[in-house]
Parts: structure tokens; C-alpha cells; sequence
């Protein structure tokens, strides 16, 4: 069994496409512009294993909430396979999937504050699970995952995937919240280090109404927004950084020490610093820059 490091952050709504999937096993397309200010990243991930090996990956959590077409073997989650079609929810906890066979599926990324528009019903309301798919659009899941199963090429498959999801927004509520979404933006952009009565301010709603936007619209607490935001930070500059000096880098990033920094790194990639810079540096994990 081969274990990966992955920083799915292949279409992080923090701050962009990161991934450890080995090379030509991810393929992003172009998302239509009419989509654009809903789903950041289509991405399609296609990998086939030897009869009988298994490939781990911990998936490290970046805030979003995705649907998921499995055209293969969908991974397991501990003894759990996932579905074949699904609606991810946000979460603040790393996942190790364990891959077999032929690995081979459509992922969409949605942006923070846009998932009810695709979904029909507020992100908080699936925070940290899987929902199949077809209890959210009522049976169209299965049959939309069959017709791009049958299309005659990637290509195709995406413009089909697209056609219903723009077809989703057009029948229903197209617009995000646009303060939770602006919220959002401003503390992945400060790196989680902003404090939130100024967010708050700054998108024109109180601390409380705050709270109540990120968990319908986002599917978070804002505070488990700034520590994503704070740990992706982090990540970020340690790809620059072959032999930090830890003290420094917690005080850098926002931390309050060293024991913060690697109790965030605990809970939230479910390996310390040193173990993250040990797998990277094996090659586990290659994050683009």
C-alpha cells in the first residue's frame, strides 16, 4: 500500500489549484463564464491501480464544498466507499481516502457562499458530510452521471456537466450571499489574520449576524474559516522554507507559538509540521507554486 500526501488544494477556493496526485493524474478545464461566479475548479482525476494495491491519500481540508461524479471505483473513507454521486459538505478535517482499481471522477468546487444556489439548500445544512447527490436534485444525479459516463470524450462529458448546472441556476435562486462571500474573500486574503469584528464591519453586518451567514452560506464558523485560511498560509510559506526555523514561522503566521502552530497542524492535517515537511520532501507531496 502507497501512501500521498494530498493537498486538495487541486482546486483550493482558499487560494488556487495545489495538488500531490502524481503527474497526469489531474486534468483541470475551463470553467463556462457563466458559472464563474459560482464553481472556482472543475477538475477531473484519473488513475488506474494494479489489481489488488491500494494507494492512500490524505486529503487536507480547505473549506469547500464539492460535487463529486465517480465514473470508477469510488475511494473508501475508512470501511466506506464513497457514492457515486455526491455533495460534499465543508469541513475542517482531513480525510485519508483509500484508492483502488480505476480511480476515475469529476470534481466542482464551489465557491464560498454559492452553494445553495446549486444544491437547493443552505451548505450548513451538510457541513462535514456526504450527501448522495440525488437527495438534493431529486434523482438527477445518477442520470446526469450515466449520460457523461456515455459521452464520447472528457470534453464532452464537462460541457454536459455544465449545461445542467448552468440550466440549475437559471431555474433557481443564481445569486451567493454576497456579504459571506465578500467575508470570506477578505479573510482567506489576510490569511485568516484579519480579526473578524473588522470583517464584519467591512461587509456591513455585526459579529453575530456574521456567524449566521458563514454557517448558511459557507458551512463553517468564520473562526474555522481564518484557521484554514491561517494553515493554507502557512503551507504556502514553507514550500519556501527547506529548513524553517519553527519559532519563526508561528510567529509569522499568525500563530501564538510554537505549540499552536503545531497543534493547528495536528488537528487540522493530522500530521505535525516536521511530518508535513518529511512527506514532502520524499516527493508525497509536490504542491505546485
Amino acid at each position: 500500500m502507497a501512501d500521498r500526501l494530498f493537498l486538495r488544494l487541486d482546486d483550493d477556493p482558499l487560494h488556487g489549484p495545489e495538488s500531490g496526485a502524481p503527474a497526469g493524474t489531474l486534468r483541470a478545464f475551463p470553467v463556462a463564464a457563466a458559472l464563474r461566479g459560482h464553481v472556482s475548479h472543475l477538475m477531473l482525476c484519473r488513475e488506474n491501480l494494479a489489481e489488488g494495491h491500494e494507494v492512500r491519500e490524505r486529503v487536507l481540508p480547505d473549506g469547500a464544498v464539492r460535487l463529486i461524479f465517480n465514473f470508477g471505483d469510488a475511494p473508501f473513507v475508512g470501511d466506506e466507499q464513497g457514492q457515486a454521486v455526491e455533495a460534499v459538505g465543508a469541513s475542517t478535517t482531513p480525510v485519508v481516502l483509500c484508492m483502488r482499481r480505476k480511480v476515475e471522477g469529476l470534481s466542482v468546487t464551489l465557491r464560498p457562499g454559492t452553494a445553495a444556489a446549486l444544491l437547493g439548500l443552505p451548505a450548513g445544512e451538510i457541513g462535514g458530510t456526504a450527501v448522495h447527490l440525488d437527495e438534493l436534485w431529486q434523482g438527477e444525479g445518477v442520470e446526469l452521471l450515466e449520460r457523461m459516463t456515455e459521452a464520447r470524450d472528457d470534453a464532452a462529458r464537462v460541457a454536459l456537466l455544465q449545461a445542467v448546472l448552468l440550466r440549475r441556476l437559471r431555474d433557481g435562486d443564481a445569486g451567493g450571499n454576497a456579504a459571506a462571500m465578500r467575508a470570506a474573500q477578505l479573510i482567506a486574503d489576510a490569511d485568516g489574520r484579519r480579526p473578524l469584528r473588522e470583517v464584519a464591519a467591512a461587509v456591513g453586518v455585526g459579529e453575530r449576524r456574521l456567524q449566521q451567514l458563514f454557517h448558511a452560506h459557507v458551512g463553517l464558523s468564520p473562526r474555522a474559516w481564518s484557521r484554514l485560511a491561517r494553515l493554507h498560509g502557512c503551507l504556502r510559506a514553507l514550500r519556501q522554507q527547506p529548513s524553517p526555523a519553527w519559532a519563526q514561522v508561528a510567529l509569522e503566521g499568525g500563530f501564538y507559538d510554537q505549540s499552536h502552530l503545531v497543534n493547528e497542524f495536528r488537528a487540522l492535517c493530522g500530521v505535525t509540521p516536521t511530518e508535513f515537511l518529511d512527506q514532502a520532501a520524499s516527493g508525497s507531496s509536490k504542491t505546485a507554486g
